[in-house]
């Protein structure tokens, strides 16, 4: 009965979101930048006007405009600087506002991997894996085993490791002897023989003239 006499609340709207408040007030801000420039183009013109003005009443008329534009440039000048603030505080807020959901996000990433790796250990038998590498141990000395076995040699006559030792140092000097043969078989030539050169006579006397002959 009430709800028809006084109809029903209606469910309260979301508000605007921070990304939403910080764009709204970018704009704001740009207008007033843009209402700034405009001004300083008013300024200028009044400043070229008076530049080719004489002194008098008109020149002071164009003064006290030049005045009133720049009082207005300086409010506007202090309501964008306003706007700068909120924006940069509201900008500052929303990331500490992400940074959070971001943490909470990770936690619970953190906190489900977690109970994932625990349900996965239950599943898992270190006893199990132990008598694993247990039989494989076992089982890759019973394949080394059987291939020594399948390596063995048949139908070879049982020699005495000591003649086998005795062949070998005797191989080792027929392969000596073969070796020096073969060195010293080399052609020989009949050596040059080199005739004596007569030495010149060396004079008793090491005072000798421009011939060589000993001075009297």
């Amino acid at each position: 009965m009430a709800s028809r006499l006084f109809g029903r609340s209606k469910p309260k709207q979301p508000g605007p979101s921070m990304t939403e408040i910080i764009a709204n007030t970018d704009s704001r801000a740009a207008s007033v930048d843009k209402k700034i420039a405009q001004l300083d183009e008013q300024l200028k013109q009044c400043k070229q006007k008076m530049s080719k003005m004489r002194e008098g009443p008109a020149k002071q008329r164009v003064k006290q405009q030049a005045l009133r534009i720049l009082r207005q440039r300086k409010t506007y000048e202090q309501q964008y600087g306003k706007l700068q603030q909120q924006s940069f505080n509201l900008e500052q807020q929303n990331y500490a506002v992400q940074s959070l959901k971001d943490t909470h996000a990770t936690v619970s990433a953190m906190r489900e991997g977690k109970k994932a790796m625990q349900t996965e250990f239950k599943k898992i038998n270190i006893n199990d894996i132990e008598d694993i590498q247990d039989d494989m141990e076992d089982l890759m000395e019973d394949h080394d085993e059987i291939q020594e076995i399948l390596g063995r040699t048949y139908g070879m006559e049982d020699v005495d490791e000591g003649d086998l030792e005795a062949e070998f140092e005797a191989l080792g000097e027929d392969l000596d002897d073969a070796l020096l043969d073969e060195l010293t078989d080399v052609p020989t030539s009949e050596p040059t023989v080199v005739e004596d050169v007569p030495k010149p006579a060396q004079h008793e006397s090491k005072e000798v003239d421009e011939f060589g002959l000993p001075y009297l």
